[in-house]
């Protein structure tokens, strides 16, 4: 059996491209209010991203190219217990972009939706 036979849903390969999907996640997250990373970690659960050392290290990553391109801004505060956090906020460029990122998530939701109907019918008929 090639290794191209075994579901995997947590393969590299279908994971990376997902990595993409915490950007707007992170977007849509920081429209409600400024937040820390541990807590964005926290909040991204619902969309499927787990506090995994991976995930973490996307978020930090993809929170840094949304700094550096003008999309969100971050502040060193004092924390109550602990060191300072870096916390961050979401800019009007930023606002644009989820708007963008919503637009294209319509668009391929439709797309999704035509393509797990094709391949439910492909499964069903390879069952019988």
């Amino acid at each position: 059996m090639d290794k191209h036979d075994v579901y995997e849903p947590n393969a590299p390969c279908i994971r990376n491209r997902m990595a993409k999907f915490m950007e707007p996640c992170l977007l849509l997250l920081l429209t409600k209010e400024r937040s820390y990373g541990y807590e964005l970690m926290e909040r991204l659960s619902p969309f499927g991203f787990e506090g995994t050392p991976g995930n973490m290290g996307t978020m930090y990553r993809t929170l840094r190219q949304l700094e550096d391109n003008g999309m969100v801004v971050s502040e060193w505060k004092e924390g109550s217990q602990g060191p300072q956090k870096r916390v961050y906020e979401l800019t009007e460029r930023g606002r644009i972009l989820l708007e963008n990122w919503a637009s294209v998530i319509r668009q391929n939701r439709n797309r999704l939706e035509k393509f797990l109907k094709i391949f439910g019918s492909l499964k069903q008929g390879i069952r019988n």
